[in-house]
């Protein structure tokens, strides 16, 4: 685990006191250099995701992670389950989808 996938996974640690945390660093299927730290996957159940829209759960990890989104961090994939969600979804969430390739600077 690298620097900022531990910063990142003892961010929403700290805030969310998650049932699971699942934090995936998918960087190795982006056109990125050997050893990036800059697409994640995030699987994040907590019990503070209660009546809150999917929007607003992202905004909540946005705001956790605003300093990492700022510098290395381009993307981050978000799941968020409430407990219940997270069990009728047999606890698994979907893979991400295959890098496209090619970046703006390829335009």
């Amino acid at each position: 685990m690298g620097p900022i996938e531990q910063q990142i996974n003892s961010k929403l640690s700290a805030e969310f006191g998650p049932d699971f945390l699942q934090l995936t660093n998918e960087s190795f299927m982006h056109s990125v250099p050997p050893g990036s730290e800059s697409h994640f996957k995030v699987v994040l159940v907590t019990d503070q995701f209660a009546g809150k829209r999917l929007v607003q759960r992202h905004q909540a990890v946005y705001a956790v992670l605003s300093e990492e989104l700022a510098g290395s961090v381009h993307a981050l994939a978000l799941h968020t389950y409430t407990p219940l969600e997270w069990a009728e979804s047999k606890k698994a969430a979907p893979d991400s989808p295959n890098c496209l390739g090619g970046s703006a600077s390829d335009r």
